[in-house]
């Protein structure tokens, strides 16, 4: 009888030895990269660290970790390296892969959004179904939709009509609205809104436009003397979706990818409900460090319009290909 029990439970051990190996090995491990820095309140973290938990309280069997603050790619490095399936999940700006896919900058094209309502209203427009499209068939697939406002900052002088760019060396986050600034008169350095506040600190810059967000996050308060906040007139609309490696995403079960999709809405309800608070957030912060906050008027915003649209627009439908098409669907929103 000993014998026969131990045989059993010698059995028993095997098999269980056998099955938890199996059960690992069923386990789906996704890396997300982004450049915001974590832990700090700043809403893509968060986005993507409550993806992470929705997605662990689906249990199926995916757990996603969360590297912030370029610490597994730099900023730049993120869409190619989803592409060819290195990085699974990436809070992204989308313009920033525009050297690749010159259509991205109309995510990023000077006052084609203009408000948080209409950001929300392009998200289920002919406009994003033609960017997303984009998106697919490079190999990245769109997990949630974000839209963040934002404005200029400057240590040399508040930025309102375009005669107020002049002289100034500024970073913009991408083509468009660099073609549109260099037409008012002003100096282009690039970089990514990571390097801004060295770029402030060591006089390489004069002046920026990012995100209400990152404003904030990377405490560029500390390197400015003058914000023009959105407003009910903002030039500055960015879209930085969630995004995910194709082909990572095809390696999911249909439930997993579900999963997925169902935590990316629960991560775009999230970011819609704390957006507009963003610029509120943005224009305390500068405040209690001391800096001058102005927006700008209708006459500014309209005195913009017309320069991005003899730079900015008229480049982008000219050498874009679709790009007349997609301004156009973009502007058919209401």
């Amino acid at each position: 009888m000993f014998k026969s029990f131990t045989r059993a439970a010698l059995g028993l051990t095997t098999a269980l030895a056998l099955a938890v190996p199996a059960a690992h090995a069923a386990d789906v491990v996704l890396k997300a990269s982004h450049q915001w820095p974590g832990g700090k309140g700043d809403v893509r973290d968060e986005m993507v660290q409550i993806l992470a938990r929705e997605v662990a309280k689906a249990n199926v069997g995916v757990e996603i970790k969360v590297y912030p603050g370029q610490s597994l790619f730099k900023a730049n490095e993120q869409w190619g390296a989803m592409t060819k399936g290195q990085l699974d999940i990436s809070a992204f700006p989308l313009d920033y892969a525009s050297g690749r896919h010159p259509q991205f900058s109309a995510t990023l094209m000077p006052g084609l959004v203009r408000n948080h309502d209409r950001a929300g209203r392009l998200n289920t427009s002919p406009f994003m179904d033609d960017i997303k499209k984009i998106v697919n068939d490079a190999g990245v697939v769109v997990i949630a939709d974000a839209w963040l406002a934002g404005g200029f900052a400057s240590k040399k002088q508040c930025i309102t009509s375009p005669e107020t760019m002049q002289g100034q060396v500024t970073r913009a986050a991408g083509p468009a609205f660099e073609q549109m600034l260099v037409g008012a008169g002003g100096s282009i350095s690039s970089m990514p809104s990571s390097e801004i506040y060295t770029g402030l600190q060591t006089g390489v810059l004069d002046a920026a436009n990012t995100s209400s967000g990152s404003f904030v996050s990377y405490r560029l308060y500390e390197q400015t003397t003058c914000l023009t906040a959105p407003g009910a007139n903002a030039l500055w609309f960015m879209y930085e979706p969630i995004l995910m490696s194709k082909r990572s995403w095809d390696k999911l079960s249909a439930e997993q990818q579900d999963a997925l999709m169902a935590a990316g809405k629960v991560a775009q309800d999230y970011f819609a409900a704390e957006a507009k608070g963003l610029d509120d957030k943005m224009i305390k912060a500068f405040k209690d460090a001391g800096v001058e906050v102005v927006e700008m008027s209708p006459e500014d915003y309209d005195a913009w319009l017309a320069i991005a649209k003899e730079t900015s627009y008229k480049n982008f439908s000219e050498n874009v290909p679709g790009g007349e098409e997609l301004i156009a669907k973009a502007l058919a929103v209401d």
